[in-house]
């Protein structure tokens, strides 16, 4: 009877403990998050802090802005959608597939003017006038019809009165991320990217130049939770991580610009 008395206390535990790890498990959310590519240096890390904090999974989905919104178009899986801009998300409101109230600048992109550490031009010295050099015969910007970082680039060009001197050098990345590797590779021998990629190790000992913001439109980037979301307390959960917890700080660490308070975007309602 000892015996019986004892299997039969452990088999109780046992289902106690597999109840718990069931609830548990029921408790943890996965999330599909769409983000622009400018966001790669520093959404694994939101996304584990999320996770640590929460419980919840963020599987993160990078590509450019335009080609994430055409696939939430297409139907895709997502539950959010971070974009490099306000217009996509604003489309995505309109057409349904976004909750409109949800709609919320996360932080402001900053472009800027990156070469390689032997170049010989130094561009806070130089700025534009490094573009006109015989030696840089490529210039890489992110693809303007995908990208918000291409289409700020190519206003930034334009704003200089150099656009269609430079054109004749541009080579155009599918996404802010290709064309940074365009410029660090050695394919291009400068690039207009992205402030939050400069932090990234393999652009840190390069040179570069913050172009001034009013040569080009602010990139407002956007987040959004998708209306086809299945987890949308979880995903509403994340966007407060990011816009008022401790995503905004890692936000701001990896070279983005801040809203003043994380409002609903006016261009949304």
């Amino acid at each position: 009877m000892p015996a019986r008395g004892c299997i039969f206390k452990c088999l109780q535990s046992l289902l106690l403990l597999l109840c718990v790890a069931i609830h548990l498990s029921a408790q943890k959310k996965q999330l599909r998050v769409a983000a622009a590519s400018d966001l790669q240096t520093v959404m694994p890390e939101i996304a584990a802090a999320f996770q640590a904090d929460s419980g919840h999974h963020a599987e993160l989905i990078f590509g450019s802005s335009g080609s994430l919104f055409a696939q939430i178009q297409n139907g895709a899986p997502f539950d959010l959608f971070f974009s490099a801009d306000s217009e996509f998300p604003a489309k995505l409101v309109q057409s349904g597939r976004a909750e409109p109230r949800s709609a919320v600048t996360y932080a402001v992109g900053t472009l800027v003017l990156w070469l390689p550490p032997g170049a010989n031009c130094d561009p806070q010295a130089e700025q534009w006038r490094c573009l006109l050099k015989p030696e840089i015969s490529r210039v890489a910007i992110a693809n303007p019809a995908q990208a918000p970082y291409g289409r700020a680039a190519v206003q930034a060009l334009q704003f200089a009165r150099l656009y269609e001197q430079v054109r004749p050098k541009l080579v155009y990345g599918e996404n802010i991320s290709q064309t940074a590797q365009f410029a660090q590779s050695g394919n291009a021998q400068a690039g207009l990217l992205s402030l939050s990629q400069v932090h990234s190790p393999s652009l840190q000992g390069g040179r570069r130049w913050e172009i001034p913001r009013d040569a080009y439109p602010a990139i407002e980037q956007v987040a959004v939770v998708l209306t086809s979301a299945r987890e949308k307390s979880a995903a509403q959960e994340f966007v407060q991580f990011v816009t008022r917890g401790r995503g905004r700080g890692l936000l701001e660490k990896s070279g983005f610009h801040l809203p003043d308070d994380a409002q609903p975007s006016t261009r949304h309602k």
